[in-house]
């Protein structure tokens, strides 16, 4: 199952139409071809799937849920928590 975890945006590169993102501390590449021109700006809150920004979230509302993951992500162990934090790069619908 791929989650999606809130993510900020860390960086815009324009030419290429990608954003870096932060993903709890895991920076990652994401394509804006799904958004509209200026729609993502730098310290935005987004949603991923595939690789794709699939949409922006309220700060509040990203923040609440972070720290519902991290509560979750508490109870885990070491491997078990980067294989959470990473799915998203292994998610089975990825490049589709």
């Amino acid at each position: 199952m791929c989650l999606s975890i809130p993510s900020k945006v860390v960086k815009i590169d324009k030419q290429s139409n990608m954003a870096t993102v932060d993903t709890m501390g895991v920076q990652r590449d994401a394509s804006l071809d799904l958004m509209g021109e200026g729609d993502v700006k730098i310290g935005d809150y987004v949603l991923l799937h595939i690789g794709f920004i699939m949409n922006k979230i309220d700060e509040e509302d990203a923040l609440l849920s972070l720290e519902t993951y991290r509560e979750i992500i508490e109870q885990m162990d070491e491997e078990d928590r980067q294989k959470a934090i990473l799915e998203d790069d292994e998610c089975p619908n990825r490049g589709l």
